[in-house]
């Protein structure tokens, strides 16, 4: 049940949470050829990624701290994403009512139009970049004049998950 005393996080998958270059790494040689290009329409691609290094314990942490929910686009050509995105987040968080991301899982097309405080998410495609909330920009360098929207650039960026989760922490 949301907790209406808890700023509200969204995080994204891919790239994000998942390391979706190990997917990739994984994909037989005739699937990749296939489709080159749009890999992430490769079905059943999204049930073999592996977590990104510290993305499953941050997430957790935050989870004790905010109003934490998975915020993710599936491909719209592959419809096994939907499916394995939904395995991968009970495999990696567990599928049972105690866990963090126990039914926290939003797929959409359009992540603006969910409301919250934050979003952590490595692209701005989607709507991220049209969130209302704070959007921080997963896996870039924070740099000098692009840590807030009208600075030349849109959102924080901050590198990897031991600074999100700082950054986070210190404005729960």
């Amino acid at each position: 049940m949301p907790d209406s005393t808890k700023q509200v996080l969204y995080v994204d998958l891919d790239n994000t949470l998942v390391d979706f270059k190990s997917g990739i790494g994984r994909a037989h040689p005739e699937l990749l050829a296939r489709h080159d290009g749009d890999l992430d329409e490769i079905p059943g691609i999204f049930a073999t990624m592996d977590p990104l290094p510290g993305a499953i314990e941050a997430y957790t942490e935050l989870a004790a701290h905010f109003d934490t929910y998975i915020l993710s686009t599936a491909p719209w050509a592959n419809a096994s994403a939907w499916h394995d995105k939904v395995l991968w987040v009970q495999r990696h968080f567990g599928f049972g009512k105690d866990s963090v991301a126990y039914k926290r899982l939003i797929l959409s097309h359009h992540k603006n139009l969910n409301h919250g405080d934050f979003l952590v998410d490595d692209r701005p495609n989607n709507g991220a970049s049209g969130f209302a909330g704070n959007w921080i920009h997963f896996g870039f360098d924070e740099s000098p004049g692009c840590t807030a929207p009208g600075a030349g650039c849109h959102g924080t960026h901050l590198p990897d998950w031991a600074a999100v989760t700082k950054h986070l922490l210190d404005r729960s």
